[in-house]
């Protein structure tokens, strides 16, 4: 079991996805507790019944912005019996993320602030879709991934992608996969579709502080009537449970936490 959620490729292979260059290895008691969540979470979605599930952790502490969770994935059944997860990681740091495909050991052992698993059953009908875009080869899963990576992209932007941005988009995409081949049209489904994304009430301070101490955290694809009133608008893991459900598309979101 251990080696099934372990199991993981990189869609391009890279190196540190996902983790701070300074950040300490985990011992042998983080792993271990990590890979309980993995399995015990394996073992929620597996009695499910659910082929797909949009699947988030809590890798960071987000409470003084009013959020649960820092990111999510899409997570399918392999024909084999192992979960797997497609997600999106940024670089060690940098200002670019790759498109991963893990298991469930890998997605819950990097750097958690919180050993919880959330996760929204969608529908059998976007479950068949997402089930078709995840199966298919990697040239078409990543169809609509950008490079250049900021934490706080603005949502309805295209100079840069976070994770969870990227995860939403593919939704859509795959929701339409004859009709919408770029990012602008996807983003155009989720606003017709009622897609909100987060508010964050960043001051100037915060934006200024946050843009010269970390390469992965610009500000400059926000307009600038929302950007200098504090409004920075982005794509969280509870604004995508909470439409996912009032769209129609998903369940109320499932929690689990050792």
């Amino acid at each position: 079991m251990a080696l099934a959620l372990l199991t993981a490729a990189a869609l391009p292979l890279q190196a540190q996805a996902g983790r701070s260059c300074e950040q300490v290895k985990p011992g042998a008691a983080l792993i271990a507790k990590g890979m309980e969540l993995a399995e015990r979470t394996s073992q929620q979605l597996d009695a499910s019944g659910a082929r797909v599930v949009v699947l988030a952790r809590a890798g960071q502490d987000l409470s003084k912005y009013g959020l649960r969770y820092s990111h999510f994935g899409l997570a399918y059944k392999t024909d084999a019996g192992p979960w797997r997860v497609v997600h999106k990681l940024n670089q060690c740091g940098t200002a670019v993320a790759a498109v991963y495909r893990q298991g469930l050991g890998e997605f819950f052992l990097d750097d958690l602030w919180r050993y919880e698993a959330a996760w929204v059953v969608p529908t059998p009908q976007v479950q068949a879709q997402l089930l078709a875009a995840l199966k298919e080869p990697t040239p078409r899963l990543v169809r609509l991934h950008a490079a250049p990576y900021s934490i706080v992209s603005y949502a309805w932007g295209q100079k840069y992608q976070q994770s969870n941005q990227w995860a939403l988009e593919t939704l859509a995409a795959a929701m339409e996969p004859a009709t919408i081949v770029n990012r602008s049209q996807a983003q155009a489904w989720l606003q017709f579709k009622g897609y909100e994304p987060t508010t964050l009430k960043l001051g100037p301070l915060t934006r200024l502080g946050g843009r010269i101490g970390s390469a992965n955290i610009a500000f400059d694809d926000h307009p600038n009537d929302k950007r200098f009133s504090d409004r920075i608008e982005t794509v969280t893991v509870d604004s995508v449970f909470e439409w996912l459900q009032r769209a129609g598309l998903g369940a109320a979101p499932v929690t689990f936490k050792l």
